[in-house]
């Protein structure tokens, strides 16, 4: 999706003026350790800008304070995680009173669900070894 010029900059701003649970939550979330999903903070997308992002899972992790229950911003909420969706992307809201509950918790949490997401998929099919047999045997003798 393209970005618009408007949301990197407030991306830009956004990067210089974090709220504490946001700070907390990006302490527990950077770094580049082996194996260790990356996030980046205050990622533009579209006309939007992400707390954070994990591009490899397509997770976005929303840092909600309590003017998220109030007015139009449910509403609007749902329409930003409805186009995200589009594109593929969960959206997982965190609470920000539970980030200064709790980040190393829920840090360790977003951590595991981008592993989840970001590793290969186990689900394809393999015949069994029966199968597999049958298959060997009935090209051997064709």
């Amino acid at each position: 999706m393209r970005v618009t010029s408007n949301a990197v900059k407030r991306a830009r701003q956004l990067r210089r003026k974090m709220t504490l649970p946001e700070v907390i939550l990006w302490t527990a979330l950077r770094g580049r350790e082996p194996g260790k999903p990356t996030f980046r903070r205050q990622h533009p997308f579209g006309p939007y800008v992400l707390d954070f992002y994990c591009s490899r899972a397509k997770l976005c992790v929303e840092v909600d304070g309590g003017s998220h229950a109030f007015g139009d911003q449910p509403q609007r909420d749902s329409r930003r995680d409805a186009l995200l969706r589009a594109h593929g992307i969960t959206t997982v809201r965190v609470s920000a009173t539970g980030v200064l509950d709790d980040a190393t918790m829920i840090a360790s949490s977003l951590i595991e669900l981008a592993r989840r997401r970001s590793a290969p998929s186990t689900t394809s099919w393999s015949p069994s070894p029966a199968d597999a047999g049958e298959e060997l045997g009935a090209s051997a003798t064709g």
